[in-house]
């Protein structure tokens, strides 16, 4: 799904730097196999904004550039017992009781969200007002209206005293040939020692695609479109006409268009940047329609400051992070169904991915770069270990899936295997790479979850499959041989029945087995699309998922958190966490849910849009009550 937006705005002169990377040719063709891509730079403004003219002009459309779109909330996509989120020390006091972070893909690798705890203090950001929570005296200690947008996606960093507040920007309105948006992305740096205060805010054009956390140090994920206001033509309906305007209007574009800028503050001053000429890299085939821009920053400096950018003219979709690599994917999805006319057949079934090494503990340094055929499901079907990417993806076209293994040579990622053939006649709803194995769900109306050896990159195979109805939307690893299922039952025919969590013997690689499932009928759970709603504490063996579904009367939708414990005998229903009702809710039939669960010492906590709800952990009985009004 693309992040492209189109935005006009003032051009503001900046100096650019030159570089001395050899240029390769300008936009190829397609047809390359897997894993040959490279990144080179641009030598000079003058070759940047002629191969950018020249591959934009390629790319554009009768209603201006494919895939134009407003900003998206974060999603990314198991994390257990840690000492700190995001592997940031706590401040020097008393221990912190044991504590739950985020669900995360990588362990001491942080993803942004919308609720944080350090074990002592619990942060929340919620219509643009963060909130501190004392979580032993259970009281809020720190309220801080973060100004702007009040209803803009936001999420949340931890380091020490310090919280990153990530904004997605405002919501879009159609105008002609553009997307206009309240405002962009915005980073907001705070101090949480006393009383919250801002720090410092960085603001840029496009669209914020995620961020990943290592220590103290941010990675945040950026894509801009070029700033080119296309001509009204209300009156004209030949379509050829229309690209041709508008191809006239990307030759009149400087290279200024096409480069991201940003403003960021510090305790006096406002300081204005712009990526350099020299600082842009492109692949061997670009569109020109976006360019992806990494920041890094560090959450103990005093501002943010420009965040030493790295550029790539390409868009991003998913990104994928280790302690030492961070890894950003794009495939071609935005091209489809764009307006009238449109061959999809012309659309590439595959994924772009970019590798940037992290070992420097700084600024990202692009190492490799290479394609897969087909496309992703999230940033799950991606996973680095013994030194190759492990990569799922679905071919839709030939309405097949393969998991492929990818080496570094030099500065490209190329394949060393592949099993192949995976679900005919369906596509991937779920991957988990675990070590040397694989586990990858595919679904059409019944739900093969495949074991896939991966312990020799060269011969990567399908040892054991599991048909059952549903399908597992994402998959928890469980410890000793287990995974959790988190999904849809669905019939014979397909049809989905509601929420399903499974647990899966998957200790026999020849031989998974469902062990247990648990249904909600007609429930649906936050956690089937982003993980980070899921709680998987192992120390007690509970799974808390949070549960949307209507009542028998279909008067008002039920909205609680379930809370299963997991055990050798299955799945057995611990009991549901329902906070206090909402004043007005009867009226407007509507009861804000539950979206997020964390465990402190020997408390759980159940954050929604109406507040914190403290409950004992043994019994699930409610002790404390937290209202954000």
């Amino acid at each position: 799904m693309s992040r492209r937006m189109l935005l006009s705005a003032a051009a503001i002169t900046f100096a650019v730097v030159g570089c001395t990377a050899k240029p390769e040719p300008g936009p190829g063709s397609t047809g390359r196999p897997p894993g040959a891509l490279r990144l080179v730079a641009f030598d000079s403004c003058d070759q940047l904004t002629r191969d950018l003219r020249t591959a934009g002009k390629a790319a554009v459309g009768p209603y201006g550039f494919p895939g134009a779109g407003g900003p998206e909330m974060l999603t990314a996509d198991a994390g257990g017992v840690r000492a700190a989120a995001g592997g940031a020390a706590p401040a020097a006091k008393a221990p912190a009781p044991a504590f739950s972070g985020t669900n995360v893909h990588e362990q001491g690798v942080d993803e942004p969200d919308l609720v944080k705890t350090d074990g002592r203090r619990i942060v929340t950001v919620d219509r643009g007002v963060l909130r501190v929570v004392d979580a032993a005296s259970r009281r809020q200690t720190g309220k801080l209206d973060l100004g702007g947008d009040q209803y803009g996606p936001a999420n949340l960093l931890l380091a020490g005293d310090r919280a990153l507040v990530l904004r997605s920007g405002g919501y879009g309105t159609m105008q002609p040939n553009r997307v206009a948006f309240d405002g962009g992305p915005e980073l907001i740096l705070v101090n949480l020692a006393g009383t919250p205060q801002v720090l410092s805010r960085f603001r840029t054009d496009g669209v914020l695609v995620d961020a990943r956390q290592t220590g103290d140090t941010v990675r945040v994920v950026l894509s801009s479109a070029p700033r080119i206001t296309f001509p009204d033509m209300p009156k004209v309906d030949d379509q050829d006409d229309r690209v041709k305007a508008n191809r006239t209007a990307i030759d009149d574009a400087p290279a200024d268009a096409w480069l991201p800028e940003w403003t960021y503050t510090d305790e006096h001053t406002t300081h204005r940047g712009r990526v350099g000429c020299g600082q842009v890299n492109r692949p061997a085939r670009f569109s020109a329609a976006a360019l992806l821009t990494l920041h890094t920053f560090d959450l103990r400096a005093p501002a943010l400051a420009s965040g030493d950018p790295v550029t790539v003219v390409a868009d991003g979709d998913t990104v994928y992070g280790t302690p030492t690599s961070l890894y950003v994917a794009n495939d071609q999805r935005w091209r489809l169904n764009m307006w009238r006319g449109r061959d999809n057949r012309s659309v590439p079934q595959e994924t772009e991915i970019y590798r940037f090494d992290l070992t420097g503990g700084g600024r990202p340094v692009y190492t490799a770069a290479g394609t897969v055929p087909g496309w992703l499901v999230n940033q799950y079907a991606l996973s680095e270990w013994d030194g190759h990417l492990r990569v799922a993806t679905t071919d839709d076209r030939k309405r097949t899936s393969a998991v492929r293994v990818l080496a570094t040579r030099g500065d490209r990622l190329t394949q060393v295997g592949v099993a192949d053939g995976l679900g005919k006649g369906e596509r991937i709803y779920s991957v988990r790479f675990i070590g040397p194995r694989g586990y990858v769900v595919t679904f059409r109306q019944t739900d093969p979850l495949y074991s896939v050896d991966l312990s020799d990159p060269a011969r990567p195979r399908v040892t054991g499959e599991l048909k059952i109805t549903g399908y597992s939307a994402h998959l928890q690893p469980a410890g000793d041989g287990r995974l959790i299922g988190i999904g849809q039952e669905a019939d014979t025919r397909g049809v989905t029945q509601g929420t399903q969590v499974s647990l899966f013997d998957v200790s026999d690689p020849a031989a998974p087995r469902r062990l247990a499932q648990h249904q909600v009928s007609g429930g649906h759970s936050e956690a089937e699309y982003d993980p980070h709603a899921l709680l998987w504490w192992p120390a007690t063996n509970l799974l808390v998922v949070p549960i949307n579904r209507y009542d028998a009367r279909m008067s008002a939708p039920a909205n609680a958190a379930l809370a299963l414990r997991i055990t050798d005998r299955g799945v057995e229903e611990a009991g549901t966490l329902a906070q206090p009702a909402v004043p007005g809710a009867a009226e407007r039939a509507w009861t804000p849910g539950i979206r997020r669960s964390l465990v402190i010492g020997d408390v759980l906590w159940t954050v929604s849009e109406s507040g914190l709800q403290a409950s004992r952990l043994s019994t699930l009985e409610q002790i404390g009550w937290i209202p954000t009004n």
